[in-house]
């Protein structure tokens, strides 16, 4: 059973989408669908197929977070220290070509954003980081084509 790593702030996340599904969207797709076994002929009945397939979607959503949580590493990332990249780094760096800087947070695959600049651990820029020091340049092959970043700054903590 493979380990998933993930930041504590990933692991409640996650607890409370499972909280949410299994408290209030469960009880409230079986109340559509008594609902809908109401109206009669179930064959030709829109509503209760369609709660069904909200309660098939749901149910297999409730399947995969029980599972992500079972295997779940927490990893504190304000307990760790160091200069040198690795889960829960929040490193900042300068795109060589263009002279932007960017902060991205190594964290787990379940809870990675790019847009609030959370990258999962197995992205392409997270590989070329882990391990890398402050100073460092790292190419990274992008789907639009390759990128040179230089590392200017290392943090752990949220």
């Amino acid at each position: 059973m493979e380990k998933v790593p993930m930041t504590a702030a990933g692991y409640a996340a996650l607890g409370e989408e499972l909280r949410r599904r299994q408290q209030e969207e469960r009880p409230r797709i079986i109340q559509q669908i008594s609902e809908a076994r109401a109206h009669g002929d179930l064959s030709e009945n829109a509503e209760y197929h369609a709660a069904k397939e909200s309660q098939s979607l749901n149910e297999g959503r409730i399947a995969e977070l029980e599972d992500k949580l079972s295997r779940a590493e927490v990893i504190d990332v304000s307990k760790l220290t160091g200069s040198t990249i690795k889960f829960g780094a929040t490193v900042t760096v300068v795109d060589e070509d263009t002279e932007e800087e960017k902060a991205y947070q190594i964290v787990g695959e379940t809870e990675a954003d790019v847009k609030s600049g959370r990258v999962s651990i197995s992205s392409p820029i997270a590989r070329a980081l882990i391990g890398k020091t402050v100073g460092d340049t790292v190419e990274v092959k992008t789907p639009g084509g390759g990128k040179s970043y230089e590392i200017l700054k290392v943090a752990f903590g949220s």
